[in-house]
């Protein structure tokens, strides 16, 4: 049996995020955590933290607990390998979208106590969302840790019952993408105004960035921060009428639905 507190299963840029933030917060020890790829670069740039580094998945697998951290569509192979190394009371932990704990712990054949955890893309800088949820035989204490290295590698960690996880995937999973694309268009409807391109997504960059942290430190509802800065009649006032118009809120709704609906399809 291996002596790692933590096997990470594929050392993608987001298993790095969560191993370089559960190291930097004190969470884990370099020595406590091995990670396996069979890619030698991506080895490399994750044993640069320190950790030990395999490009033997069944020598990760034998760790107390094990991050699966590989694409969805490569996931039925992987478990097919590790399944007789994982060990039958391990803590397993998957962070690919739309496979389920049933999918797990079918491909594992049993072994392991199952967690679910939907992470997104701004985990890479430390500051993403993250939905925990307890799949079989998972005690209430393997959902904890999981939080707690989610955390750790930057940003919120929820526990949700697993039904709830297509909603997740999203609103928070799909969700950077919603705001990149607001931002695209403020650029463009900047840059059409004169300014340079650079100067209107540094711009447009900052005020996104400031209107979460506004969201996120005030504790009033996004609703109440929008009426504050919609003055009767100015400027805000007249382009939240085109929104309204052009029935934009209305479209996102639509758009996070068909998103949930696909995860489910996926799934």
């Amino acid at each position: 049996m291996s002596d790692y507190e933590l096997g990470v299963i594929g050392a993608g840029n987001m298993a790095e995020a969560i191993v370089r933030g559960a190291l930097g917060a004190g969470f884990l020890m370099p020595t406590q955590v091995i990670a396996a790829d069979p890619d030698g670069g991506r080895r490399e740039v994750v044993g640069h933290l320190g950790v030990t580094v395999t490009d033997d998945n069944g020598e990760a697998a034998a760790a107390r607990r094990v991050l699966l951290a590989v694409k969805p569509q490569m996931m039925s192979d992987v478990l097919a390998d590790i399944a007789e190394h994982v060990r039958p009371d391990a803590l397993v932990i998957s962070i690919a979208a739309g496979v389920t704990c049933a999918t797990l712990d079918e491909g594992l054949g049993g072994r392991g106590r199952i967690v679910r955890v939907m992470p997104n893309t701004p985990l890479l800088v430390g500051k993403g969302a993250s939905a925990v949820a307890a799949g079989m035989r998972a005690r209430s204490e393997d959902a904890t840790w999981a939080e707690k290295l989610c955390v750790a590698a930057g940003g919120l960690g929820v526990k949700l019952d697993e039904a709830l996880m297509d909603a997740v995937t999203a609103v928070s999973g799909s969700g950077p993408a919603y705001v990149f694309y607001l931002i695209e268009a403020m650029v463009q409807a900047g840059h059409r105004e004169g300014l340079d391109t650079d100067t209107a997504l540094r711009l447009a960059t900052e005020t996104c960035a400031g209107a979460a942290k506004l969201l996120a430190e005030t504790g009033e509802s996004p609703a109440e921060l929008r009426r504050r800065v919609t003055s009767k009649g100015g400027t805000t006032q007249a382009a939240i009428e085109i929104l309204d118009a052009a029935g934009v809120k209305d479209s996102l709704i639509e758009a996070i639905r068909v998103a949930a609906e696909r995860s489910r399809e996926l799934g």
